[in-house]
């Protein structure tokens, strides 16, 4: 039984169908499901994660931890706790809207993001820019900077769990997945290997003690693919890959960055500094003249980026077998397109994970539904440039 997760801060119900009409499975996995579902008195779509509780013994810290990260950020539902009322979701993190207990699951009723992931949007575009890679960015540092204030590291930040949020051409991007993101404990360290090999910062991969600043060089590797299409670290052999990240080697490769800014590769820099001291902060990044300024450059590199996006990054799609097209799938099934309110989907729980055939629901990022938890750094490697 889940300890700290049972008890009244939960909302009780008999049945979860009486509230909730359940249209289709977004995901299944180890001991959850993903399921598309309508309020049945608002009729607002929402995504919810049925977790079997029996199914969690001996994980139940990590769940635990998932759930206290989002109801500390993201608890949207008035009349919970008194403390709920400051809690003020952030336009660009998907929101939790309730937890229901019933019988022997809990029930994540999560919003339903609909407009498909980061690389598909870019791909179809026939127009980007480095301007438009910077307006991403912003947000991303605009959310991870309202989670840290929190005092959250989010410690998964991947192209990955950035979704966006409907079909519209001028959506907003939403973060996604808080399974192996931590609240900084006064007094305490962060020291657990965890991540994404290939974003995460040198001293994860160094089992150093580490803080937020780990996020900042996810975004700086992430910053650096929405601008060329491959990612700044690769190589088929692990310890060779872990070697490039922990000595903080990359490169500005010709011809694919000739034609970005001197001030876009400064950026990068700032965020990809081996040292965690120094390493430029969210608030230091947003004020940085490529995210505030006028520096980012508006020449088309749609067709560069896009072309390489597909090539280096078609093997981890094929692994997740499903993406998020397949919720825009759903949308569009159900007549809904972008008209409707609800969208979004769920955060997931466990240390390392790694992408299998039958991969990540669609629209939820919820990775247990797909895979189980793991122990140890195994990456998900693009195709060679």
């Amino acid at each position: 039984m889940l300890g700290a997760v049972e008890g009244p801060r939960w909302k009780q119900a008999e049945d979860i169908r009486d509230i909730y009409d359940f249209r289709d499975v977004l995901g299944t996995g180890a001991f959850s499901e993903v399921i598309l579902a309508e309020d049945k008195r608002t009729q607002k779509l929402v995504a919810i994660k049925c977790i079997a509780k029996e199914a969690l013994e001996g994980k139940e810290g990590s769940m635990e931890n998932e759930i206290a990260v989002l109801h500390k950020v993201l608890l949207c539902c008035p009349g919970w706790s008194a403390v709920a009322s400051h809690r003020i979701k952030h336009p660009n993190i998907v929101a939790l809207d309730d937890i229901y207990e019933s019988g022997g699951h809990l029930y994540l009723i999560m919003q339903l993001v609909s407009g498909g992931e980061l690389f598909d949007r870019i791909v179809e575009k026939g127009f980007y820019t480095e301007r438009d890679a910077s307006r991403l960015i912003f947000q991303v540092l605009d959310a991870v900077k309202y989670l840290h204030d929190l005092g959250i590291v989010h410690r998964d930040l991947k192209p990955e769990n950035l979704l966006y949020y409907s079909l519209d051409e001028d959506s907003k991007i939403m973060i996604s997945d808080f399974g192996l993101s931590k609240m900084e404990d006064p007094g305490s360290v962060l020291s657990t290997a965890c991540g994404t090999p290939g974003y995460v910062a040198p001293e994860v991969l160094a089992q150093k003690p580490y803080s937020k600043a780990v996020d900042c060089w996810s975004i700086g590797v992430i910053a650096y693919i929405l601008l060329c299409g491959y990612p700044p670290f690769y190589d088929e052999n692990d310890a060779k890959l872990f070697e490039q990240i922990l000595k903080a080697e990359y490169e500005f490769d010709s011809p694919y960055w000739d034609d970005i800014s001197d001030s876009a590769k400064d950026f990068i820099r700032h965020l990809m500094e081996k040292d965690p001291e120094k390493r430029f902060t969210c608030e230091q990044a947003l004020q940085h003249p490529w995210i505030a300024g006028d520096t980012a450059l508006d020449k088309n590199i749609h067709q560069s980026v896009s072309e390489q996006i597909k090539k280096n990054f078609a093997k981890s799609k094929w692994k997740q077998a499903f993406n998020a097209t397949a919720v825009v799938r759903h949308m569009r099934k159900l007549q809904l397109g972008t008209s409707q309110e609800g969208q979004g989907q769920t955060a997931s729980h466990g240390e390392l994970l790694t992408p299998v055939a039958g991969g990540p629901a669609a629209g939820c990022c919820c990775r247990d539904c797909c895979v189980e938890p793991g122990t140890e750094l195994s990456p998900t490697l693009p195709h060679q440039l």
